[in-house]
């Protein structure tokens, strides 16, 4: 439902959650932020949301653990008291194409710089083969492979990911580097050695191609605008004022 810190809440024996929807299986740190949380109510109990404990601790991390660029952190957002797990399938898939993922960053208010900005997050991180394995072994249903991937790079992948079955090896995002938030990835896609059809998709749309283009260059913006776009994507869904709540803790609803 937007930045409400939905995500966190646990499931009960009557509802599943966001956490437990399939979009979201291998989500991991939970407890980084319960332990935050935690300390913040020994501090100032109930003056701190667990929506903006995330948000906080999304660029903290960012700046501390990857050598990202810091930016300011819009606060005052309240908790959310929904969350199911019908509502994460409404998430961009890895396979979208260019126009399905234009179209779903308008919806949430974010533009098509916001989308290839926030794209460039693909720097740090892994990923499960299981969302990319069908461009390197069966891409139309045919044995196949995605044309849009460098021919020279799917062996190296193969490697990695040894069946279309696999379901548990991952595989790092920005290889060499996927521990640093540096221009890594806009290097990968324009060498068409990313991951996700999501990412070829950045050399499919005028805008977004220059700006990966550009990214290559001394004249990159890109870790300035990565702040710009975070701030701009967490006003999506805020509860502020009376609405909602600010949880004890984070994973279940006062």
């Amino acid at each position: 439902q937007g930045c409400d810190g939905s995500i966190l809440i646990n499931s009960t024996k009557n509802n599943t959650a966001e956490k437990d929807s399939p979009p979201n299986f291998t989500l991991r740190g939970y407890g980084v932020i319960d332990r935050v949380k935690t300390a913040l109510e020994k501090e100032c109990p109930g003056v701190v949301s667990c929506a903006d404990t995330l948000a906080i601790v999304a660029r903290d991390v960012t700046v501390a653990q990857t050598k990202g660029m810091s930016w300011e952190v819009e606060t005052g957002r309240r908790d959310g008291t929904v969350s199911t797990m019908s509502e994460a399938f409404g998430l961009i898939p890895p396979s979208a194409n260019i126009s399905t993922l234009i179209a779903g960053f308008r919806a949430r208010g974010l533009s098509v710089k916001d989308l290839v900005v926030l794209q460039g997050s693909h720097t740090i991180g892994i990923s499960h083969c299981s969302s990319f394995t069908n461009r390197i072994y069966n891409f139309t249903g045919r044995g196949d492979v995605d044309p849009t991937l460098d021919s020279e790079y799917i062996p190296k992948l193969r490697g990695k990911c040894r069946s279309p079955a696999d379901q548990t090896t991952v595989v790092e995002m920005d290889p060499g580097s996927f521990k640093t938030f540096d221009d890594g990835y806009f290097k990968l896609v324009a060498k068409r050695r990313a991951l996700f059809q999501s990412d070829a998709a950045m050399l499919d749309d005028v805008e977004t191609k220059a700006y990966v283009e550009k990214s290559l260059t001394a004249g990159s913006t890109f870790l300035k605008d990565f702040g710009e776009s975070m701030v701009r994507m967490g006003r999506i869904g805020v509860l502020t004022g009376q609405a909602g709540e600010i949880r004890k803790v984070c994973y279940q609803i006062n």
